[in-house]
């Protein structure tokens, strides 16, 4: 538990838009989780089993609703740097990252907050480990795009330099 928790907690964040929902979706995946210990085969797997249980949680209570005002402040936008050049301005990366549609923004978020490789994340999310590359290389472009434009937007506030 204390080994995944604050990893589920920031996942639980993105995918509701309240703290105290989070909290509770990781609670439950516990929960869950501890109920079904003895089907656990691969004590390896168990990261990716929690991310999983907590998915399906999410999808359990929220199905029909969407996240509206997604909290930004857990992502370090620092990680995703990578995506879009040099530093990057935080509040243009948090609004591009709440821009991207949950198909992309998802996996992006499993593999640079989780650290997962894409065959893990095609298994959390029911795809192939294809999928999931394009899907991750679709959400960079569209990160960078955004950001090209916030940084375009940015100057013209600014004025001629």
């Amino acid at each position: 538990m204390h080994a995944y928790a604050s990893d589920l907690y920031r996942y639980a964040v993105w995918l509701g838009n309240r703290r105290e929902t989070a909290e509770d979706l990781v609670q439950e995946t516990f929960l869950r989780a501890w109920k079904a210990l003895d089907s656990l085969r691969d004590p390896r797997a168990a990261r990716g089993c929690l991310v999983t249980i907590l998915r399906r949680e999410h999808a359990r209570r929220f199905a029909g609703t969407r996240a509206e005002g997604m909290p930004l402040d857990d992502v370090d936008p620092e990680r995703f740097a990578a995506f879009a050049g040099d530093r990057v301005d935080v509040l243009a990366m948090r609004r591009a990252l709440a821009e991207l549609a949950a198909d992309y923004r998802e996996p992006l978020l499993l593999q640079v907050i989780g650290g997962y490789s894409c065959e893990e994340i095609g298994g959390m999310l029911g795809l192939t480990a294809g999928a999931v590359m394009t899907r991750l290389s679709r959400a960079r472009h569209k990160l960078r795009r955004c950001l090209k434009g916030a940084a375009l937007v940015g100057r013209k506030a600014e004025g001629p330099r």
